[in-house]
Parts: structure tokens; C-alpha cells; sequence
């Protein structure tokens, strides 16, 4: 029996925090099908290519950026999710301070947009952002992805607001504080920012290096 034709594709939700939101990088569709129309960036996988190096290489494409956190999402299979014919897509989501973009070759255009206020996206990919959006916010909980957002050096008050912000809630700011700093996730670096007319506030940074499973949850 000759083995069914399928092609394998990988795409990336790409997260940032800017103006005050968490971001998803879209590309505004170059080629058809559903040229014009806004996707996530992605794109077959090559020969002798592995699915992670597929996407670090789309990644690279995209943003300029290869040392970011990547991780792979799901696998979407659907039949009929690519009109071109059967296309197995494997998800990834990746987390990258704010970075000037640029458009591939298969791409109009590139635009940071609010990851809960997309215009209507090709494909399946409002069903892969919204299990990119699920993850991120459960992984924030009980690891320190979330860091990964973040500068070199912030703030405390930075740090919060960057799980208010993807969260989408408040949280109360004593809690927080006592919480994170019995964590020992931070090292203070005996620097200060300035902040307006308010105090200088304590710089930190982030004391492990890379993205950690913890014991307890962080909220």
C-alpha cells in the first residue's frame, strides 16, 4: 500500500509584553492561500530537517533572534486545516523581549498585535494561539518562564506588572513580594532605578539562568 502524501509544517506563537500587553507576532499572509489575511509565522519543515531546527530557523527569520526560549505546544492534524492538501502542523511557542521585526519571504508584512484581540487568523492558528495563550498562562504559575520577558535588570514592581499583564488580573503586592523574594529566584544587583517622583526602586536579576520547574507555585 503506497503510504498517503502528507507534508509537516511547524508554527510559531511568538510572545512579547509591550505597551502594556502581551503580544503575538502575525504575519500578513504574502502568497495564497488566504492571501492578505493575518497568520502566525511558520513554514514547511526541510529535508534532514528536525522540527526544532525548523522553528529556530523560522524564529530567526521572523525576528532575527536564535537564543530565546522555544518550546514545543501541540500537533495540529486536522484533514482539512491546509486547503494545499494534508498538512501535519507541529505548534511552538516561543517568549522574546520586544525586537524590531521583519517580514519573510512567504510575508507581506510583520506586525506585533494584543495576543486576546487578533484580526481574523488563516489556517487553524486562532486555535493554536489560543493553546499557546493557555500554556503560557499555567506555566507562569509553577515555573519561571515568565522571566524570560523580562530585561536583564528590573524592578520588582516590573516584575509584577508583567504577571498582571499576562495573567490579566491584579495581584495583591505585598503577597507577591514576599512570595517571589522566598523563592530565591532573584539576585539584587545594588543598583536603583529612578521612577518619577517616586523612590529609587532595587534593580534585580534573574539568579538561575534559564527556565526552571518550581515546588511551590509563584501565584
Amino acid at each position: 500500500m503506497k503510504p498517503p502524501a502528507v507534508s509537516v509544517a511547524v508554527d510559531l506563537v511568538i510572545f512579547t509584553v509591550r505597551e502594556g500587553a502581551l503580544q503575538v507576532l502575525l504575519i500578513e499572509r504574502g502568497v495564497p492561500p488566504f492571501q492578505g489575511q493575518w497568520a502566525l509565522p511558520g513554514g514547511f519543515v526541510l529535508d534532514r530537517e528536525t522540527l526544532e531546527d525548523a522553528a529556530r530557523r523560522e524564529l530567526e527569520e521572523e525576528t532575527g533572534l536564535s537564543d530565546v526560549y522555544l518550546e514545543q505546544l501541540y500537533t495540529f492534524g486536522d484533514p482539512d486545516r491546509d486547503p494545499r492538501g494534508r498538512t501535519i502542523a507541529v505548534a511552538y511557542y516561543a517568549l522574546t523581549p520586544p525586537v524590531e521585526l521583519r517580514a519573510s519571504t512567504d510575508a507581506a508584512k510583520a506586525q506585533w498585535h494584543p495576543a486576546a484581540r487578533t484580526p481574523k487568523l488563516a489556517f487553524d492558528h486562532a486555535r493554536i494561539l489560543k493553546s499557546g495563550l493557555q500554556r503560557v498562562r499555567a506555566k507562569l504559575g509553577y515555573s519561571t518562564v515568565g522571566f524570560e520577558l523580562l530585561p536583564k535588570q528590573f524592578t520588582l514592581s516590573e516584575l509584577q506588572g508583567l504577571y498582571e499583564t499576562i495573567l490579566e488580573r491584579p495581584l495583591d503586592k505585598r503577597n507577591f513580594r514576599k512570595k517571589i523574594l522566598s523563592l530565591d529566584l532573584l539576585r539584587p544587583e545594588g543598583q536603583k532605578r529612578g521612577a518619577g517622583a517616586h523612590r529609587p526602586a532595587q534593580l534585580y536579576s534573574f539568579a538561575l539562568g534559564k527556565m526552571k520547574i518550581l515546588e511551590w507555585p509563584i501565584v
